[in-house]
């Protein structure tokens, strides 16, 4: 992809409301990034904001562009070749993503392997023992967190290569005394950020990593993990993405056990061992939870990357003008299904889509994975 169509893409992927999902809506629906960026104006006014979102100037993408490239980074566009084939079949996958490394890793045979920050000296040596043997076949992703992650990723360093998804920017390893860990991963593996250059990791942004771990994967294995935790967050997240669970068994006092011995009482694979990961890693993700997402087509079976669909707007303006009117009022802060707000306003799903584009862009509701939208509580 040449730098104009990059820069394009980039501008787009950046402009305020346009999150990963209404990203696909847009160029699902308009030709080209550029024709989305000419119309946004008029569709946010539509759905009743008074300013048209921010996009930002050609300059402000070409100097993140222009930094990426020197450090030696490549940039990944969610609807171009070269973007990671299971990544891409999360509903809300990533609009770009930068990686700083080997670009090639993001399409191998790869395991994630989390657990707790604050893990226990077994747990650590563990993770890194685990990582160890199963990188000399497999590719270990994790989150570069403190405790389990690190130890896991130090563990992959001396067997094979391993992968980092990051919270932040590129640019701002977190936590602080990873920074070494991070430049090292970057030399022998790969890190992989959504955030642009420059942001600092708030919390808003670690359930965004955890998403990018489960849709690297074909499986994760989960060590140490509290009742409440971002590992099991991500372990939700790769259940429903159709990745294979894995859980390293733990004392029943421990309270960091026991996220992991309910996902063991659940049906995750008990684990103690890389052979218990070898034996039970599928060659492809299950086939469940694929296919769901309306704003995909799949074609025959086979993992290819899905290609982006539109139902062409047959709607009348009587109709649209009815669909501005009357959704609104079944909007709330609980997520609602798209073909249930049709069914409810007796509209065409073409006429709820475009009205939720809109909507989306003028920054009153968001889209969420499983074809649902909820109502912002302050737009």
């Amino acid at each position: 992809m040449n730098a104009p169509a990059v820069l394009e893409r980039l501008r787009l992927v950046r402009t305020e409301s346009v999150g990963p999902i209404t990203y696909r809506r847009l160029l699902a629906r308009f030709s080209t990034p550029a024709e989305a960026l000419a119309a946004l104006p008029e569709l946010a006014r539509a759905g009743g904001r008074a300013t048209a979102p921010r996009i930002p100037a050609l300059v402000e993408v070409e100097r993140e562009y222009a930094a990426i490239t020197r450090m030696g980074g490549k940039l990944l566009f969610l609807d171009t070749p070269g973007y990671p084939e299971y990544l891409a079949q999360l509903p809300d996958a990533p609009s770009a993503i930068a990686v700083l490394g080997d670009v090639e890793l993001l399409h191998s045979r790869s395991v994630g392997i989390v657990g707790a920050r604050n893990a226990t000296a077994n747990g650590m040596r563990f993770a890194e023992h685990l990582a160890t043997e199963l990188a000399e076949t497999l590719t270990i992703v994790s989150g570069l967190a403190r405790g389990i992650d690190a130890a896991a990723h130090e563990g992959a360093l001396r067997a094979g290569k391993t992968i980092a998804v990051i919270a932040g920017g590129l640019d701002t390893p977190y936590p602080p005394e990873n920074a070494m860990l991070q430049k090292r991963i970057a030399e022998a593996g790969a890190v992989v950020a959504e955030a642009p250059l420059g942001t600092a990791p708030i919390s808003r942004h670690f359930p965004k990593r955890n998403r990018i771990i489960a849709g690297l994967t074909l499986g994760l294995v989960v060590i140490e993990a509290a009742a409440r935790s971002g590992s099991l967050l991500t372990a939700r997240m790769a259940n429903e993405a159709g990745r294979e669970l894995f859980a390293v068994p733990g004392g029943p006092l421990d309270p960091r056990s026991k996220g992991a011995n309910d996902l063991i009482r659940q049906g995750a694979h008990l684990t103690d061992s890389a052979a218990d990961v070898l034996a039970n890693l599928p060659d492809h993700p299950a086939r469940q939870g694929l296919g769901r997402d309306p704003l995909f087509q799949h074609g025959l079976p086979g993992f290819a990357e899905p290609q982006l669909a539109w139902e062409e707007p047959e709607e009348t303006a009587a109709e649209l003008a009815r669909a501005r009117r009357d959704m609104p009022a079944l909007l709330g802060a609980e997520p609602a299904r798209v073909d249930e707000i049709a069914r409810r306003c007796q509209l065409s799903i073409a006429a709820v889509r475009a009205v939720i584009l809109e909507l989306e862009l003028a920054g009153t509701i968001e889209s969420l994975p499983g074809d649902r939208v909820v109502k912002l509580e302050d737009p």
